[in-house]
């Protein structure tokens, strides 16, 4: 049985989350990403749309579920396009209610397919955005990418066709603005996070789309926020961050537009790629251009490279990955070998790394640092490293391919936006260096 039923709404007299099916997360948690970069949504493990953006992903919010809500399980029916069907002699049921319910994308696409059993009938809602050719229109834009080497095996493959579509819904076709993830507070424009989209697309053969995303980036103000809106705005509450330029530049390097850092810019004393106090980092003076001598004398440790200035007690950073890839620093090239070695024998969990040793917000690991770190050990010949780490991704994505920001340290479950762009990217490069063609 076929069901396309979308109704909004639900009852008023249920405030709060509906429980979850066993092995599935809550309802209204989104998991996948559907759209083309010119409408977005966020469907959650039932079919539900959570969030809903145009025009572009960074456009005006149809439907917003509130991140805040979420995480207190108080987000009624009502806040979202739930997927809804009608059994013979029954009254329309959500999801949630039924025995069991699977998702996954049609192949090379990003239409999304959600199956639930109902006593035995089997009902399909189908979520997609772009009408019927959909379908044919991921398809043919996926047909553009740059293959992998032969030699890469089938997982290697699917992982970056998903981490392409992933970009492709992210990513809006008419302006080049990338939001991070398609949630409440993550649809934004992070110029680093965006800078790292326009690397891997270009790598996978889209100059045209990192083009357009680097010609929004070098329209910013890099020096009024730390993220933008789709129009271009500072987002207030969060100052610039100090990779910010250095990312910006390297991307307009990388498709071929002339990019320099503002003449005011600074990398001091602003916070890094983790967000939290203000300081002078590691990797937002490798982003902006220090010398390797430099680097060496202010964040060389007997162990390697520190996160913080002069602080050999602020742990190894994973942001060392950035002197080998893509900000090269060929002096550096063993210091980073052996600091980056040392963090994954150390902080490694089966879901990948911190993004340093002293990282403040737990012991869940990100996957945007281990995937970037994947990528520099590769271009390091650490491939057997490189390699292991990939396999901390797999296990760390969902099981419809994609990457969340975070996931929990013991079960591998997201605990954050579901996927990141940013890690997409990085995933990508990583394969590419792995299995170049």
């Amino acid at each position: 049985m076929l069901a396309l039923l979308a109704l909004s709404g639900g009852r008023r007299d249920d405030p709060r989350t509906p429980a979850a099916l066993p092995g599935l997360p809550q309802p209204f948690l989104g998991v996948a990403v559907v759209g083309s970069g010119r409408r977005t949504a966020a469907v959650d493990a039932y079919g539900n749309v959570v969030d809903l953006r145009g025009p572009g992903p960074a456009g005006r919010a149809l439907v917003a579920v509130s991140a805040q809500r979420q995480i207190a399980e108080t987000v009624a029916p009502g806040e979202a396009i739930v997927a809804r069907v009608r059994l013979p002699n029954s009254r329309l049921l959500a999801l949630w209610r039924a025995d069991s319910v699977q998702q996954h994308y049609l192949r090379g696409t990003n239409v999304l397919r959600t199956a639930a059993w109902f006593r035995g009938e089997r009902v399909v809602v189908v979520r997609r955005i772009g009408g019927p050719n959909a379908v044919r229109a991921d398809r043919r834009w996926l047909a553009r990418a740059r293959p992998l080497d032969g030699a890469a095996p089938h997982w290697a493959r699917a992982m970056y066709s998903r981490s392409l579509l992933a970009l492709r819904a992210l990513t809006d076709r008419r302006t080049g603005a990338v939001v991070a993830g398609a949630r409440e507070g993550w649809t934004y424009v992070w110029p680093r996070d965006a800078a790292a989209v326009a690397l891997a697309l270009a790598a996978a053969g889209y100059r045209p789309e990192a083009q357009r995303i680097v010609r929004f980036l070098t329209s910013l103000d890099l020096n009024a926020a730390a993220r933008f809106q789709g129009s271009g705005a500072p987002v207030p509450r969060r100052e610039a961050q100090g990779d910010a330029a250095g990312w910006v530049a390297a991307a307009a390097r990388t498709v071929g537009l002339r990019r320099s850092a503002p003449l005011d810019w600074r990398w001091r004393d602003r916070a890094d790629y983790q967000e939290g106090d203000v300081g002078d980092y590691l990797g937002s003076a490798i982003a902006s251009g220090l010398r390797a001598d430099q680097i060496t004398r202010l964040f060389g440790a007997r162990h390697g490279f520190v996160r913080a200035e002069g602080d050999p007690d602020s742990g190894l950073d994973s942001a060392t990955a950035w002197a080998v890839r893509p900000f090269p620093r060929p002096a550096l090239r063993r210091a980073a070998r052996r600091t980056l070695l040392r963090l994954v024998a150390q902080e490694e969990s089966r879901f990948g790394i911190l993004p340093s040793q002293k990282w403040h917000g737990g012991e869940d690991p990100w996957t945007a640092p281990t995937a970037w770190t994947a990528w520099s050990l590769a271009a390091l010949g650490e491939r057997r490293a490189a390699l292991h780490l990939i396999g901390d991704l797999r296990r760390a994505a969902t099981p419809l391919g994609l990457l969340p920001e975070r996931v929990d340290a013991d079960t591998g479950l997201p605990t954050s936006t579901t996927p990141l762009a940013w890690s997409h990217a990085f995933a990508i490069l990583a394969i590419r260096e792995l299995w170049p063609n």
